[in-house]
């Protein structure tokens, strides 16, 4: 229950990270972010350990999947860290951010729970028999949960048009316009498209 518990942990403290953001804004507090990051992939480590030692990787197709998992974290990294603009996103206390309506941020509200998802599902797939598929199930629905509380309590109170871009953008699942809009503003992070 180690690897659960830390995980769980994590997501706590991106929860304590975004009421920090809109209540005491707090410089000490803005480290539950990276703090919360460090305890999920501490608990994914611990897991894929215990697949190791256990021998439940080791086959071609279990490189393969680990493969898949690395192209869907760095899909994540993507999403979080580089489709946003890094100072207004995850350093600045004062004032609000412009919402990021170009990319992958055109496709949905919230596409990093897809790579999030996606790489528990690799490395799950990859670490069978083993815990680590349900652990990365559970951590996939606890974050969905997180967005769900982000779209509905954080991001309209911190990010200044955020309510506006709902009505552009679907929360999880991309549609045909959703798709058009992403494919024309691809490579344009940070860059709103023309609504006109």
């Amino acid at each position: 229950m180690g690897p659960v518990c830390l995980g769980g942990a994590g997501f706590l403290l991106f929860l304590l990270y975004d009421i920090n953001s809109f209540t005491l804004r707090s410089r000490l507090l803005h480290c539950a972010f990276g703090a919360g990051v460090a305890a999920v992939t501490l608990a994914t480590a611990w897991d894929l350990w215990a697949a190791w030692e256990q021998g439940a990787i080791g086959g071609a197709g279990d490189w393969a999947l680990i493969a898949g998992g690395a192209a869907c974290l760095w899909a994540l990294v993507y999403c979080l860290f580089f489709a946003l603009p890094f100072h207004d996103t995850y350093q600045a206390q004062d004032g609000v951010s412009p919402v990021q309506d170009a990319g992958v941020y055109a496709l949905c509200r919230h596409p990093g729970v897809w790579c999030f998802l996606g790489v528990y599902l690799c490395l799950g797939a990859a670490a069978l028999p083993g815990r680590l598929l349900l652990h990365g199930l559970l951590l996939s629905l606890w974050n969905v949960i997180y967005v769900v509380f982000q779209d509905l309590v954080t991001f309209p109170r911190t990010i200044d048009g955020y309510e506006a871009y709902k009505k552009r953008a679907p929360f999880l699942l991309p549609n045909g316009g959703s798709i058009r809009r992403a494919w024309r503003t691809w490579g344009r992070p940070g860059k709103k498209e023309d609504h006109a």
